[in-house]
């Protein structure tokens, strides 16, 4: 009974230590997942925001004289720098200002990084780019 503990022993260890690895891989996987899409909803949330902060400021001048009511692009893109600056972790923005039915609106891209702290263990790249996207417009009158 002896001889055959002997050539049996550390084969549990090998099993345990593959199997280990793999369970480690599989909660890597939805831990930096779950980090992952927690950031790709905070860059839209952001590019949201961004996006109505922007939109507030309208071209006064036309306004005030009577004119349509349009988002002026300097002041816009001075509010979306502001408060992307103000919420802090943004890598890069764009903004643009498309004519949709005749009417100038402002569209928003951020860049936000996110850094995988489990999966980076396993070789695979450390980083990754989101990007969340949003368009507002200029809304004016009484509800």
């Amino acid at each position: 009974m002896t001889g055959r503990r002997a050539r049996e022993s550390g084969r549990v260890s090998l099993f345990l230590a593959v199997a280990l690895t793999g369970v480690l891989a599989i909660i890597s996987l939805a831990y930096d997942g779950a980090g992952q899409l927690r950031t790709l909803q905070r860059a839209d949330n952001l590019a949201a925001e961004a996006a109505r902060s922007g939109g507030q400021m309208i071209d006064r001048r036309r306004a005030i004289e009577g004119g349509p009511t349009e988002i002026d692009e300097v002041a816009a893109r001075g509010a979306v720098k502001d408060y992307l600056a103000a919420a802090g972790g943004v890598r890069g923005h764009n903004v643009s200002f498309p004519v949709v039915d005749g009417e100038k609106r402002i569209r928003v891209r951020v860049r936000i990084t996110y850094r995988r702290d489990l999966l980076g263990l396993f070789g695979i790249r450390k980083t990754a780019t989101v990007t969340g996207e949003a368009t507002a417009r200029a809304l004016t009158g009484a509800p």
